[in-house]
């Protein structure tokens, strides 16, 4: 009774074939959740998005890029908090395929499962009840918190689930009390090291057990494509997330 939990990857394909390597190494991970944000920032749109829909086992769920990119895609606006990104998230509105605008609108944006007793569930990050079908233009994620066990009870203390997974913010968080667990396994595909990170939760017993793994992958291939498709906006995503200055 193993899940792997990946989010963020953000258009780095190359990092998340890493990643699925290693947890098909693994042989006993029953089931895969991606937590969203597969696209944008990196240039494999849909590289990224046929890789995840042709593996049964991962179930996914939108991020905020995802949905800003395909209310793009549907003439739907852009939300306005959003606007400077507008330029990159056209460019890869317009490289995302029709059959992949069907799929991420199929896609929920809360996961639960039931594992050995253990409830878990897996969102993006945090929204309000009453946010929970608002369109992006509406901007139902919350702010991004410190990652803290404060700030994570703040959020995540009324779901209904012992571990909460979730992504949106880049950095690894891993925080328990003595009702919850909180979990971030970090962005797979936007870092300026050179791993890629995931977790495998074990619930083969009543006490869950954790483990953060990151995946080394050739990352100056993946920079070398921004250039070569001369994606918009890529000097500044260097500098804020990927290359060190």
């Amino acid at each position: 009774m193993k899940l792997a939990i990946i989010t963020d990857i953000h258009g780095n394909e190359l990092a998340l074939k890493a990643v699925l390597e290693e947890i098909d190494r693994q042989q006993d991970i029953d089931e895969i959740w991606c937590l969203g944000d597969m696209i944008a920032m990196g240039p494999d749109t849909n590289e990224v998005l046929d890789l995840l829909f042709s593996r049964p086992e991962i179930q996914m769920i939108t991020g905020n890029h995802d949905e800003a990119i395909l209310s793009l895609k549907k003439g739907e606006g852009h939300p306005e908090s959003y606007s400077h990104t507008f330029e990159h998230h056209s460019w890869i509105a317009n490289q995302l395929s029709q059959k992949n605008v069907e799929r991420l609108t199929s896609l929920p944006r809360v996961l639960e499962k039931n594992l050995n007793g253990i409830r878990i569930l897996g969102i993006h990050y945090h929204i309000e009840e009453e946010k929970r079908c608002a369109h992006i233009k509406d901007e139902p994620f919350h702010s991004i918190l410190e990652g803290t066990l404060e700030n994570m009870e703040k959020m995540y203390s009324t779901y209904p689930a012992d571990i909460i997974c979730f992504g949106h913010h880049h950095p690894q968080h891993l925080f328990s009390n003595e009702k919850q667990i909180y979990l971030n396994p970090g962005a797979l595909g936007v870092s300026k090291d050179t791993t890629a990170p995931f977790a495998i939760i074990d619930a083969s017993s009543k006490e869950p057990s954790i483990l953060i793994r990151h995946v080394k992958y050739n990352k100056k291939a993946f920079l070398k494509k921004f250039e070569e498709l001369e994606v918009p906006q890529r000097e500044i995503l260097f500098k804020l997330f990927y290359v060190n200055q």
